[in-house]
């Protein structure tokens, strides 16, 4: 090893890998659970749901890789295969990869939420409520009898939908509000008036208006012309010899410019919607939007206000330059923090609280010590990264947390393995208090986003996986809807377009999907090397919260978002009767001979057994050929090969 070949693999006694720069790996290591029968959370079925079971004291993340590529899955500790034949609900391997993923519109607009949020300076609840409303419109639209209705809206993008329904809740209110506030004013400017003052009328800029008007400032969304009418109303009075007494004094200039700034002074003095600041403009009422302000714009208007101190004759012109313009608030912060997986107090509060509210599992259920069996303890060795080497990504090989803060609190936690071909996602959870957010389809839109990014690092790791696609549930198909997406085959373990696999499972739950592929077609991964077994500066490499509905179903389904069996409930089926329904992909025979077993804590091969611990009888010979067998057949011949198998 001296001047570091790329990797050496120990005997099977020693046990362990290193890989350049001395980062021990480890040695994957097993006990077989066998054939398992356990009750369906998907189908709510008693015991119909059948699989095979591992459990790990260690495994490296090529092999639980290899494992994945085989239809495994793992909780805790746990490794589990479906019986694709036999179980209740046969559960695919889905994944896609990331640099070919595009966002379908409603994903898109999960985003476009997000930062709307982010932007935003109310409070949680005024923005939640705002959503409320928003997708009540859209039900409303929906439920619609009217077809010129009902076409209009399929017809238009989501992001016209939602416009319209902000502007069918909210646009009325807002400008019903904002006259009242000025009639008020108004009433109170002129409290001694006898002859009838018209209502105050507030119209929205449009787009158009603001192109034609240069001046006009973007932030410019409502405006009222009362001044005018309200002057006009006086002159036609004073021609009647008519007085007018105001709250303080006399008016001595009763144009639209002066009325308008002592109209402003005294709405100031209400608190206006949706945070909205007034200012009089050459005897308009004009509302700005307070969260549409920028840095920059605050430095033109700096500017605008030095250059009218020089030509105080051109400062009516500059609509913008208002001694009383306030500062923007501070735009919320969103971090995503990857840390491997330990337990931590906070996120299992969080987790106590999404699993009771969302869940509604019993609060004695939710304990920490499940909690730890289920998303903490991994058997996956980390694997560290190495400085200049593109093999291994910034954050290593393992299992992590990955946390979502705004402003620092944190909302949001999702469980994933970070393997040398994919980001394997294996859980989510979040404060029920965002749930508006959908955080389940935002941190799987940042997962994808992770994966592209981090192949700048390490070339290999291209896929996402999403865990177990099911046909047969309704809410487990909103994986498909990460697209383009492939399936698993469960017999040749090759990777079928959802496309082509789709209309086989509207036929029946259980396919072979590789036979729709013709031979010379079909999508085989090529084998990748083992990133960890070579490092060198040649490597090369060779080669899962989603939206399937509209906004207002978000919630609905993001409750089954990343879910995972647990090993709870799970019963011994060694009393069956019944065969293993398993296809073998490799029916090529394997010397089970050359398998690695560990004997309370001593490894010998099998067929050196009787030579370390004496002659055995042959019935017990024979039972444990059998369980290795069996053993070849669901891990498959080449991971047999490098795994140690436990017999405890």
């Amino acid at each position: 090893m001296g001047d570091g070949a790329s990797s050496s693999r120990s005997g099977r006694g020693g046990g362990t890998e290193r890989v350049k720069g001395g980062g021990a790996i480890g040695e994957s290591k097993v006990t077989d659970h066998g054939r398992r029968r356990s009750s369906c959370g998907y189908c709510r079925s008693t015991y119909s749901s059948i699989s095979h079971g591992l459990w790990a004291d260690s495994i490296t993340a090529e092999d639980y890789q290899e494992l994945l590529d085989h239809g495994w899955r793992r909780s805790g500790c746990f490794l589990y295969k479906p019986e694709m034949e036999g179980t209740c609900c046969p559960s695919y391997t889905i994944r896609l990869k990331a640099t070919d993923f595009y966002p379908s519109k409603e994903q898109a607009r999960i985003y476009k939420k997000m930062q709307r949020f982010l932007d935003d300076t109310t409070s949680v609840k005024k923005f939640e409520s705002s959503k409320q409303k928003e997708n009540s419109c859209r039900g409303l639209l929906k439920l619609s009898g009217n077809d010129s209705i009902t076409k209009m809206t399929a017809l238009s993008t989501k992001e016209s939908s939602a416009s319209t329904c902000e502007n069918m809740c909210n646009e009325n209110d807002i400008l019903h509000s904002l006259a009242n506030i000025i009639n008020s004013a108004v009433s109170t400017l002129f409290v001694s008036y006898t002859a009838h003052l018209p209502k105050a009328v507030v119209k929205k800029v449009t787009c158009q208006a603001k192109k034609k008007l240069v001046e006009i400032s973007e932030d410019l969304v409502y405006t009222s012309s009362i001044a005018f009418q309200i002057a006009a109303a006086i002159r036609r009075s004073q021609s009647t010899d008519e007085t007018i007494k105001c709250r303080e004094s006399e008016l001595l200039d009763l144009n639209a410019t002066t009325i308008a700034e002592q109209l402003a002074c005294l709405v100031k003095e209400h608190e206006l919607p949706s945070e909205l600041l007034i200012k009089a403009c050459n005897g308009h009422l004009n509302f700005y939007s307070a969260t549409k302000k920028r840095s920059s714009e605050f430095i033109d208007l700096k500017e605008s206000m030095q250059a009218s101190r020089g030509n105080r004759g051109n400062t009516k012109r500059i609509c913008s330059a208002d001694s009383n313009a306030i500062l923007p608030q501070k735009r919320r912060k969103l971090e995503i923090r990857m840390n491997r997986s330990s337990f931590d107090q906070e996120e299992f509060a969080l987790y106590r609280r999404y699993q009771i509210k969302v869940h509604d599992d019993k609060p004695e259920k939710v304990t920490v010590g499940s909690y730890k069996r289920f998303l903490v303890d991994t058997p996956i060795v980390f694997v560290p990264p190495v400085s200049g080497y593109n093999t291994i990504p910034p954050c290593g090989f393992g299992s992590f947390h990955q946390q979502y803060l705004i402003d620092g609190k944190l909302v949001a936690v999702g469980v994933v393995d970070v393997l040398p071909r994919c980001l394997s996602s294996k859980y989510l959870f979040w404060d029920p208090d965002f749930a508006f957010l959908s955080l389940g389809k935002y941190s799987a839109l940042q997962e994808i986003n992770w994966v592209k990014e981090t192949q700048n690092h390490c070339p290999s790791l291209q896929y996402y996986y999403l865990g177990y696609y099911i046909h047969s549930c309704n809410k487990m198909r909103y994986k498909a809807a990460y697209r383009p997406s492939e399936l698993l085959c469960p017999l040749r373990y090759q990777w079928v377009p959802f496309e082509v696999a789709r209309p086989l499972l509207d036929r029946t739950p259980y396919v072979i999907l590789s036979d729709s592929l013709d031979v010379k077609d079909c999508a085989i991964s090529p084998k990748l090397a083992n990133p960890v077994e070579n490092l060198g500066p040649d490597f090369h490499d060779s080669s899962p919260m989603e939206d399937l509905s509209d906004e207002d179903e978000e919630e609905d389904e993001e409750v089954g978002f990343h879910y995972e069996d647990s090993d709870t409930g799970v019963e011994d089926e060694s009393n069956l009767a019944a065969t293993n329904a398993l296809n073998v992909a490799d029916s090529r025979a394997y010397d089970v001979g050359d398998i690695m077993l560990d004997v309370n804590g001593s490894c010998v091969k099998f067929k050196d057994i009787e030579k370390v611990f004496g002659p055995l009888e042959r019935r017990i010979i024979s039972k444990l050929e059998s369980q290795l067998q069996r053993f070849v057949e669901v891990v498959g011949n080449e991971l047999a090969g490098r795994m140690v198998y436990s017999l405890g």
